[in-house]
């Protein structure tokens, strides 16, 4: 039997063409997988629009409403989903995708660094890369990103450049896979299931600002993020988690009334016993600030977000138990063989 595929549509630079005014989303998933669909017999193709817009216009309903038709496709017997969106916000949906439950199928979300009237288009090849990693007995129950021959865990991969080909990186962590001559070579396994949060049941519509710490910062941000009354807050932290000392009391104060993550602006993991200085994480962690782990600004404001709208039990312990769960499911990097690539 031909596997199923559903391929779900969100618009993006690989769905943009240029109208004279710059690129625009113009292409549905119709469009989008034609060449794939004659090019690929092997797999039967189920396409959905879900969306034709700029990534930076995505939101937590419409990531919501895909997981809930990733579900549903999987409890129909599917094989696997395709996700095409724009690549801004790619490693945010993709990471909440995967934090709303992770169904007993792939999904691979993927886009385009170049819209579908340039030259050299290198969507129709992500596609291409998307729909064979689904369909290799090393795909698992998981979320990737598949770009640029790369597969990468949703949960690790992070945008890294504004345009080149080659945007996308793991940063610390091994990619998933390649793709290399028509088929996926897996370097690492699945990575285990993340604890889960459910759709919106609490606050519909928390409000987390990212607060970026640079030289000198001084608190006007934060005071006005209190007068707003901000439900959280992810602070982007210099080098291992570090603020100037005189933002120190201001933000143990905000974590006393509301969640309050930190990270690391420069990327790695947070560090929480090497710096002893006012200011510095133990000083930090000390006032109530949760430590983000390896988590980017931007994925802990997507977790932090996720777990105040589902509402169940204490935020700042799931917050943490999944932090830690993302920083410690690092596996050797010592290349994997599945038994489809053993013998070549």
């Amino acid at each position: 039997m031909r596997p199923k595929i559903k391929i779900i549509s969100l618009g993006g630079t690989i769905s943009m063409r240029s109208d004279g005014a710059g690129l625009n989303p113009a292409l549905g998933a119709e469009a989008l997988t034609a060449d794939l669909a004659r090019r690929t017999p092997r797999a039967q193709l189920i396409r959905q629009d879900l969306g034709r817009a700029a990534s930076a216009n995505l939101d937590f309903p419409l990531v919501e409403r895909l997981a809930g038709l990733i579900a549903e496709f999987a409890a129909e017997g599917g094989h696997g989903v395709i996700v095409t969106q724009g690549t801004d916000t790619l490693e945010e949906t993709a990471f909440l995708t995967e934090l709303l439950g992770t169904p007993s199928l792939p999904v691979a979300f993927t886009g385009a660094m170049r819209g579908a009237s340039a030259d050299s288009p290198d969507g129709p090849a992500n596609l291409a890369d998307a729909l064979t990693f689904l369909t290799s007995p090393s795909a698992g129950a998981e979320v990737v990103v598949v770009m640029n021959s790369q597969v990468h865990a949703a949960r690790h991969v992070q945008k890294t450049d504004t345009t080149a080909l080659e945007a996308f990186s793991s940063r610390d962590h091994a990619p998933r896979g390649r793709l290399h001559e028509g088929r996926f070579i897996a370097l690492r396994p699945a990575f285990p299931p993340l604890p889960s949060v459910a759709p919106a049941r609490g606050r519909a519509s928390p409000r987390v600002w990212i607060a970026t710490i640079g030289l000198d910062m001084d608190e006007t941000l934060f005071t006005l993020g209190e007068d707003a009354g901000i439900d959280g807050w992810v602070i982007a932290a210099l080098g291992a988690g570090h603020v100037p000392e005189k933002l120190a009391p201001v933000l143990g104060r905000l974590a006393s009334r509301a969640p309050v993550v930190l990270c690391s602006r420069t990327g790695g993991i947070l560090c929480e016993r090497t710096y002893g200085y006012a200011g510095a994480e133990i000083d930090l962690l000390s006032r109530g600030l949760l430590s983000g782990g390896s988590l980017s600004p931007a994925k802990a404001r997507v977790a932090l977000l996720a777990l105040l709208r589902d509402g169940r039990g204490d935020v700042a312990r799931r917050f943490v138990q999944l932090a830690v769960a993302v920083r410690d499911d690092t596996l050797p990097n010592a290349p994997y063989s599945p038994p489809e690539t053993a013998s070549s």
